[in-house]
C-alpha cells in the first residue's frame, strides 16, 4: 500500500505572545517574553506568582455569553485557535467531504479550572450536591474536538489524545498517519490548555517544578541558562490543517509545508524525571528520523522540549548531540517557551507552528534570556541565543516530552 503524502495547509494560534499566527509569529522573531505578574487570582499564599497568560482574551469576543459559560477555557481557545486554522486553510465546508475530515486534539489536563471551581462551591456551601449541570461536559478533555465536529459537521475520525505535555505532538502523529492510510483527506489538530489557576500553580509548585523568580518574571523562563530554577506555566492553544496532499493540490491550497514523519517512545524511568542519560529522547528522535525516511545530516533546525528545568534541558541536549553526531553543531536550537512559557499539552502544537513557519520565512525563532554559560552544555551547539537568526530551513523537527516519560517528535520539511 502506498502511503499518502500530508501537508499543511492551515494555522491557528492563541498564545501568550500574540493571539493570531502573525502576531504569534512576530513575537517570536523579535524574542518576546509573554510572562508577567498572575492577574487570574490572589497569588498571595503561592511560591510562584507569575505566569504567561493570554493577554486580551474576551470569550465573549467569540461566543455569545450563554456558549461561553458552557465551556471551560481550554475549550474556549480549542475553538478560537482551530477557526483560524480553518479560515486560514480556505475549507470549502459547503462542498468538503465532512465525513472524511477528522478532529485530533491533545489536553494533558483538559478543564481543571472547571473541576476546581464546582468542588470548591461544593466544599464551600451547605454540602447539597448541587454541581453544575455542564460540570462534566465542560471539564473532560475529549470536549474540546466534540465542539470543534459539532460546530462543523466534521464526521471522521473525532479524539483527544493524552500524554501529558506531549498530547499535542502525539495528536499531530496520530493525525498524520490517520491520512497517509487514506482514512481522511483532512484532520483538524494540535492542542489546548489552561491550567493557569490555583490548582495548576499550586500542583506545580509543590512539586518544585515552577520558576520561582518573582523579582523578574519577564526574564523567568531561561532554557539552557546555568541559572535555570524550573518551567513557567503557560496558557493557549495551537491548531493544525494536516491534508491528504493530492487533496490539497486538486483543491489549489497554500502549502505550508510537508510533514513527513513523527515518532514516539517512553522513557520507562521516573513519573515526572528524565532519563539522565536521555535514552527516551535518544529513542524518539531516531524513530522520527526512520519514519520520515531521512538521515540526521538533513536536519537543519530543532524546536527543542527545553523547558528550563534544570535536568530537563541537559538530558534532551546530550540526546540531539548522540543522535546527531558531529552535525549537531550545524543545527539551529532553540526553545520557543523562553517566549511563550510551557503550554503543557498545547506544547507540541504551538512548537510545531514555530518550526512549520520556521520553514516557511527562512528564520528561526530565539532562545532569549540567556545569560550564564551552564558547564553542562556543550559551547559548540548553536543554541540560537537571545536573536533570531536567518536561514534556509528545508527541514525542521520539533521534540516534545511529557510527565510519565512520553516523548513525541514531529518533522516538517519545505515542499519539493
Amino acid at each position: 500500500m502506498e502511503l499518502k503524502r500530508v501537508v499543511v495547509t492551515g494555522l491557528g494560534a492563541l498564545t501568550p505572545i500574540g493571539n493570531t499566527i502573525d502576531a504569534y509569529w512576530d513575537a517570536l522573531i523579535s524574542g518576546k517574553s509573554g510572562c508577567a505578574p498572575v492577574t487570574y487570582f490572589d497569588t498571595e499564599h503561592f511560591k510562584t506568582k507569575f505566569a504567561c497568560e493570554l493577554k486580551n482574551f474576551k470569550a465573549t469576543d467569540f461566543f455569545d455569553r450563554k456558549e461561553a459559560r458552557k465551556m471551560d477555557r481550554f475549550a474556549q481557545y480549542a475553538m478560537v485557535a482551530s477557526d483560524e486554522a480553518i479560515i486560514d486553510a480556505k475549507l470549502d465546508l459547503d462542498t468538503i467531504n465532512k465525513l472524511r475530515v477528522g478532529v485530533i486534539w491533545g489536553a494533558g489536563i483538559g478543564g481543571i479550572e472547571t473541576f476546581q471551581n464546582e468542588v470548591m462551591n461544593f466544599a464551600n456551601g451547605n454540602g447539597t450536591p448541587r454541581f453544575n449541570p455542564f460540570f462534566i461536559p465542560k471539564m473532560i478533555a475529549d470536549i474540546a474536538p466534540g465542539n470543534i465536529s459539532i460546530k462543523h459537521g466534521f464526521m471522521g475520525p473525532n479524539y483527544t489524545t493524552v500524554s501529558a505535555c506531549a498530547s499535542s505532538a502525539n495528536a499531530i502523529f496520530d493525525a498524520l498517519n490517520l491520512i497517509r492510510l487514506g482514512h481522511c483527506d483532512v484532520i483538524v489538530t494540535g492542542g489546548s490548555e489552561a491550567t493557569v489557576n490555583q490548582s495548576g500553580m499550586g500542583g506545580f509548585n509543590a512539586m518544585h517544578a515552577l520558576s520561582t523568580r518573582n523579582e523578574s518574571p519577564e526574564t523567568a523562563s531561561r532554557p539552557f541558562d546555568g541559572t535555570r530554577d524550573g518551567f513557567v506555566l503557560g496558557e493557549g492553544a495551537g491548531a493544525l490543517i494536516l491534508e491528504d496532499y493530492d487533496h490539497a493540490k486538486a483543491r489549489g491550497a497554500k502549502i505550508y509545508a510537508e510533514l513527513i514523519g513523527g515518532g514516539l517512545s517512553s522513557d520507562a524511568h521516573h513519573m515526572t524525571a528524565p532519563h539522565p542519560d536521555g535514552i527516551g529522547v535518544i529513542a524518539v528522535m531516531k524513530n522520527c528520523l526512520e519514519n520520515a525516511g531521512i538521515q540526521p545530516e538533513d536536519v537543519d533546525a530543532i524546536n527543542t522540549h527545553g523547558t528550563s528545568t534544570p535536568l530537563g534541558d541537559v538530558a534532551e541536549l546530550k540526546a540531539i548531540s548522540e543522535v546527531f553526531g558531529t552535525h549537531a553543531k550545524n543545527i539551529n536550537i532553540n526553545s520557543t517557551k523562553s517566549m511563550t512559557g510551557h503550554l503543557l499539552g498545547a506544547a507540541g502544537a504551538i512548537e510545531a507552528i514555530a518550526a512549520i513557519l520556521s520553514i516557511e520565512h527562512g528564520i528561526v525563532p530565539p532562545t532569549i534570556n540567556h545569560v550564564t554559560p551552564d558547564e553542562n552544555i556543550d559551547p559548540e551547539l548553536n543554541l540560537t541565543l537571545n536573536k533570531a537568526q536567518k536561514r534556509d530551513v528545508k527541514i525542521a523537527m520539533s521534540n516534545t516530552f511529557g510527565f510519565g516519560g512520553h516523548n513525541a517528535c514531529v518533522v516538517f520539511k519545505k515542499l519539493d
